[in-house]
């Protein structure tokens, strides 16, 4: 009888601990609410105009926001001497492609194929450097519309690039970087230029005193000086 009064008082004693339990974890998640509620207000707020300069704002997802299609449309209208480079024919279709353009191809291997960045002419000369063969290889397969017009338009835009000179190359860089970035090309209040002083008129220079002699030695004899002497 003992024995199960005492198994009676256990089973009590661990109900009531358990409860004790999940009433403090009750208490401590409405007292971690209750502070996070009133520090929340004091946190600073991250405004959206902070955002404008960090470096995911140049990947391939936003430049995707400006159509590939009006960028190459403006470089020919700025460098109209580029070649086109497009009479490749489109396999499916059979018919030329007219719109598929040198600068166009060049446009979607830099952001698409090499996922490099739009702001910087940095990374556009990288992209020339692999058109010359002097940075990384280009691959037929995947480059753009290598899949899609024949012949594969590849070897024809490396030799076109090749034939750029280095005017017209260092042209398009800057045409390409100004475009994609529009807040660069914003004219900007030039200083305007001080105005040079104005020559002040020369003062009409004050006559010299005459020249006195030196009061070591007597004064040399003048003329009229006799007359001085008379009375």
């Amino acid at each position: 009888m003992n024995r199960f009064c005492f198994t009676l008082v256990s089973i009590f004693r661990s109900s009531n601990r358990g409860r004790f339990l999940r009433f403090q974890r009750r208490i401590v998640l409405a007292s971690g609410l209750a502070i996070g509620l009133i520090l929340l207000p004091s946190l600073p707020v991250l405004q959206w105009s902070n955002l404008s300069g960090i470096s995911w704002m140049n990947s391939p997802a936003v430049a995707q926001r400006i159509r590939v299609e009006d960028v190459w449309r403006q470089v020919y209208q700025e460098i109209p001497d580029l070649p086109m480079e497009n009479t490749y024919v489109n396999r499916e279709t059979g018919n030329v492609s007219p719109d598929n353009t040198l600068v166009n191809r060049l446009i979607r291997y830099h952001i698409y194929t090499k996922g490099r960045p739009t702001s910087y002419r940095f990374d556009w000369k990288l992209t020339l450097a692999d058109y010359l063969g002097v940075n990384e290889r280009m691959e037929p397969e995947t480059y753009p519309s290598g899949t899609s017009l024949k012949p594969n338009p590849m070897q024809g835009d490396v030799a076109a690039v090749h034939h750029l000179s280095r005017a017209q190359r260092d042209a398009l860089v800057n045409v390409l970087v100004s475009l994609f970035n529009p807040q660069v090309n914003q004219s900007q209040p030039s200083p305007s230029p001080s105005p040079s002083p104005s020559p002040s008129p020369a003062a009409n220079p004050s006559p010299s005193p005459a020249p006195t002699g030196d009061p070591r030695f007597p004064r040399q004899p003048q003329p009229g000086d006799a007359n001085l002497l008379l009375p």
